[in-house]
């Protein structure tokens, strides 16, 4: 797929409509009838288009589409989109109207599809990159574990039209930033006997040969020279060796930052001894690995992007939480590479165990800062969806940029409190802290517990994705499956420079 953008005089902004001769245009209209728009698209398909609307039912709310087909014309379809209000009309909205136009161009088996969409009060690059990555991403489809996979049709070429000078320039990254989410979707999407800790491994080699990144990976026996009881206790009851991926892109020139991102790797999680029920969602435990397949598919963007100043690690501690003669048991005490000793009263609460020796292993780094992502807990679905992740940080100026990369890439995060007095739910008789509170306040427990596995002075932030990685039925720029939630923001973060 092929984007460009073609620029629109100030004093005949419709002329383009009237000049393009692809086969689709789309045209976005406000809700009043008397925006200048509507006069453009007269213009175009003949007199009589307000009748046309109003008898279509058509009144430029959200949402709304009329198709209409030009007899020996070019081009041949015309799709006029509702926006809504204009006052209401942000980033969101531009990207939610563009992901249906393409999936109607693809459904109609449009070649070649142009987009007339307001920018106006947007940002010109950021709207440029908005609109092509709502089609591409809109678009995708995983058709990998099917013996007949369905026919699908995207347009080769895209052009985004009216846009002001320059704005190509941000089409530039949309590829690797694209190529990076749809990594992301791919390995949550892989069933649990596919998507296995040595395939996370061979994931990111893949990175690594072909972009020149720097890789380590850690062996069971790498990890217990290190102290990792806390990682290695939830790997133990799998068949499967667990993988503990390092992978690192460092930037041509000088470094003027290092950061790291931890995503958890639980390629499945049975709940060990504490079993996932009925209801519970077991069979869908195969997006337990949301948070390493965000930190590797940023990774595979980073790496063809090529972000300057920046030097980038990124570490996933992979494994299974299985049941077996030798799982983790419930009141085992563990020690984690810090030293710090936890009391198991949940074996379902395992990702915090393996986070906790890799936000460890990232402080011995030194990075400027360190981002972890975890499908973490139930309770953050509970409270904030399936469309908004909780943000938790000790750094104002980390979670303040965090937002801003999110709110950049269309993905939405609220900031938490890690309130210090909720610790208390972690304190144990017999260990340093237990690996759950009570169940209340679930999600600010569980960053607590992180926290105490990261310096106090090192700026860090929790991401808990749980609601996010994954779409029933599909929303905005979102087929449904799996989203690859959390690529934007990191990528976004990380190319904006922004310190924390």
């Amino acid at each position: 797929m092929e984007f460009r953008c073609l620029t629109a005089s100030l004093a005949d902004p419709g002329a383009l409509l009237e000049a393009w001769q692809g086969d689709t245009l789309a045209v976005g209209l406000f809700s009043d009838p008397d925006h200048p728009a509507r006069a453009q698209v007269e213009s175009l398909v003949g007199a009589g288009l307000s009748e046309l609307l109003e008898r279509r039912r058509f009144k430029g709310k959200p949402g709304e589409s009329v198709s209409l087909q030009r007899v020996e014309a070019r081009p041949g379809t015309v799709i006029l989109v509702g926006l809504g209000e204009p006052a209401g009309f942000d980033g969101n909205a531009l990207r939610t109207a563009t992901a249906s136009i393409a999936r109607a161009a693809a459904a109609a088996g449009s070649r070649s599809l142009a987009l007339a969409l307001p920018v106006e009060g947007l940002e010109p690059g950021a709207a440029t990159a908005a609109m092509a990555e709502a089609v591409r991403l809109s678009l995708y489809a995983d058709h990998r574990f099917r013996s007949e996979p369905d026919p699908q049709s995207v347009p080769e070429l895209v052009t985004l039209l009216g846009l002001p000078e320059g704005s190509e320039a941000a089409l530039r990254s949309i590829d690797g930033l694209c190529a990076g989410v749809e990594l992301a979707r791919q390995l949550v999407a892989a069933p649990p006997n596919v998507a296995t800790p040595a395939a996370l491994a061979d994931a990111a080699a893949s990175i690594a040969a072909d972009y020149g990144l720097e890789l380590k990976v850690l062996e069971r026996s790498d990890c217990e020279a290190l102290g990792m009881g806390a990682y290695l206790a939830v790997a133990q009851g799998s068949d499967l060796p667990p993988k503990f991926i390092h992978l690192t892109y460092r930037p041509a020139g000088e470094t003027r930052r290092r950061v790291a991102l931890v995503g958890k790797g639980l390629t499945f999680d049975s709940g060990g001894y504490n079993l996932k029920v009925a209801g519970s969602q077991i069979e869908m435990m195969k997006y337990d690995m949301g948070g390493s397949a965000a930190v590797l598919g940023a990774m595979r963007a980073i790496a063809q992007i090529r972000p300057e100043g920046v030097e980038v690690h990124a570490i996933v501690a992979s494994c299974e939480n299985m049941i077996s003669g030798g799982a983790m048991h419930p009141g085992a005490i563990l020690t984690a590479s810090n030293g710090k000793t936890i009391e198991i009263n949940n074996t379902d609460a395992e990702g915090r165990l393996t986070l906790a020796d890799a936000l460890v292993y990232a402080s011995k780094l030194e990075p400027d800062a360190i981002v972890d992502l975890a499908t973490l807990t139930g309770a953050c679905v509970i409270a904030l969806g399936e469309e908004i992740a909780g943000l938790w940080s000790c750094s104002d100026g980390l979670a303040e940029a965090l937002l801003a990369a999110g709110r950049a890439g269309g993905e939405s995060y609220w900031r938490m409190p890690l309130r210090s007095s909720y610790k208390e739910g972690l304190k144990s008789a017999f260990a340093d802290l237990k690996n759950t509170g009570p169940r209340p306040g679930g999600s600010i427990t569980a960053a607590l517990f992180l926290q105490d596995f990261v310096p106090k002075d090192l700026p860090w932030a929790h991401l808990d994705i749980a609601g996010t990685v994954w779409s029933d039925k599909g929303r905005g720029l979102d087929p449904a499956g799996a989203t690859g939630f959390g690529v934007r923001t990191l990528v976004n973060w990380i190319s904006a420079g922004s310190a924390a």
